[in-house]
């Protein structure tokens, strides 16, 4: 059985910075495509960072440069690392894994940022 809990969200001013963790249970992170996603209220839930199990990432262009996902094969843990935020991003993130064609989301942590 899958389960990804993340952690790491709270309230932070604009140009703050924040880290999420996922933490993996059931899996191995490095044999999975690991994502982020986020859902701001009254929108679609959107993909922020991809990292496929080969180590290559991906990221929607509104966080290029300022976000980095990355993971700890050892501690089966997987990171959002998230600089200069702005009020827009502001949601509940997401973590999702994809492995042997079967798909798990977290239950989301809050990530609110001031103006």
């Amino acid at each position: 059985q899958v389960q990804l809990v993340e952690s790491g969200g709270g309230l932070v001013q604009a140009g703050g910075s924040l880290r999420l963790s996922c933490a993996a249970s059931g899996i191995t992170i490095s044999d999975a495509a690991m994502a982020w996603h986020r859902q701001a209220p009254g929108k679609q839930r959107e993909w922020v960072a991809v990292m496929s199990s080969g180590g290559s990432t991906t990221y929607t262009d509104s966080v290029k440069g300022r976000f980095t996902i990355s993971r700890d094969n050892a501690k089966n843990l997987v990171y959002l690392q998230m600089n200069s935020l702005k009020p827009e991003d502001t949601a509940v993130y997401y973590c999702f894994s994809v492995i042997w064609g079967a798909s798990n989301w977290g239950q989301g942590t809050q990530v609110t940022v001031s103006s």
